[in-house]
């Protein structure tokens, strides 16, 4: 009895790494992957990044709809790089492990940014329905206390929800085996490497996962319905049109997000169903990120002028530095 205690207690605290099995890639694969995916980060993190200086930097885009943006921006900087440097060192290095500590610590991170994702998506699609819809009471409605309310809001609320998961999850044991069938730390995952019981665990991701993506994302579709609804009456064809270009190509990525996000999380967790599931991850951990600039920010005619402006100024102070070191 003694002994089966004594082997018990030894493989509770056995466990001090994880090896992430990725996509199950092969040594060949490995630098096509490396060289793909950097360039997905090196485009994410150039776009984004581009975006909040410009917000930031820039009084004509101090506007409710370019603070929700420059947020979304910040947003997807910390999102993409919670993920992509880890993948990245693996594919380069071979070294699949990561420390228990690190791997809780990937968790929290991203199940934070991806909650608030959810709710930052629906805000801009809410201020866009307002500005559409309501552009008489917009100054009324969005106005920058309730703005600032909104987000604040969203960011503590996905801040508490995930303290609260990993909390619980912190708590639980891994007494092997200690490989993670992912390219990320997700709870699906290392739930099904605990040796204790994960119930409580279970039923506060079952809570918390249909109202983290599904109010968002019905506000979300039923805002962009209603500016569809009133696009339909704008008389000019070719403001329609214009619309319709802007507007659909917001939905067509909204919903990508969306679908291989509920796919992940709401379908239930089975073998079959397990290598689709990772598949689906890509599109929200790793191309939304990087497609969402483009999208929802480089294209605008005030973002363009925006950077016209600080590559003029940046020319300008180029030229007047080599002036004056001649």
């Amino acid at each position: 009895m003694q002994n089966t205690t004594t082997e018990q207690w030894n493989n509770h605290t056995a466990i001090t790494e994880f090896i992430l099995l990725g996509f199950g890639e092969t040594d060949k694969l490995q630098i096509l992957l490396f060289l793909v995916f950097a360039v997905i980060y090196i485009l994410t993190m150039t776009g984004n990044i581009l975006i909040v200086i410009l917000v930031v930097s820039d009084q004509h885009l101090q506007t409710p709809m370019y603070y929700f943006l420059g947020n979304l921006s910040f947003l997807e900087v910390c999102y993409s790089s919670t993920i992509l440097p880890k993948m990245l060192a693996r594919f380069l290095t071979g070294d699949k492990t990561i420390s228990v500590s690190g791997c809780f610590t990937q968790f929290f991170c991203f199940g934070c940014f991806i909650s608030l994702e959810c709710y930052l998506l629906s805000l801009m699609s809410f201020d866009r329905y307002v500005a559409i819809c309501k552009p008489l009471h917009y100054a009324i409605i969005m106005n920058g206390r309730i703005i600032l309310h909104l987000l604040v809001g969203s960011w503590l609320c996905a801040a508490s929800i995930s303290v609260l998961t990993i909390s619980m999850v912190s708590q639980l044991s891994f007494c092997g085996p200690n490989e993670i069938d992912h390219f990320f730390c997700d709870l699906s995952p290392l739930l099904q490497l605990s040796c204790s019981d994960v119930s409580r665990v279970k039923l506060l991701a079952f809570i918390f996962g249909p109202i983290d993506i599904l109010p968002p994302f019905i506000l979300t579709i039923t805002s962009y319905v209603c500016i569809i609804t009133a696009i339909l009456r704008i008389s000019s064809a070719t403001g329609r049109q214009k619309a319709f270009a802007t507007c659909s190509s917001h939905l067509i990525v909204v919903s990508i997000f969306y679908v291989t996000l509920m796919i992940v999380y709401i379908l239930p967790n089975i073998n079959s169903l397990r290598d689709l599931k990772k598949v689906f991850s890509v599109p929200y951990t790793v191309l939304t990120p990087m497609v969402n600039p483009l999208i929802y920010s480089l294209r605008n005619k005030e973002v363009k002028e925006s950077f016209k402006k600080v590559l003029d100024r940046f020319i300008c102070f180029r030229e007047i530095k080599r002036v004056f070191l001649k």
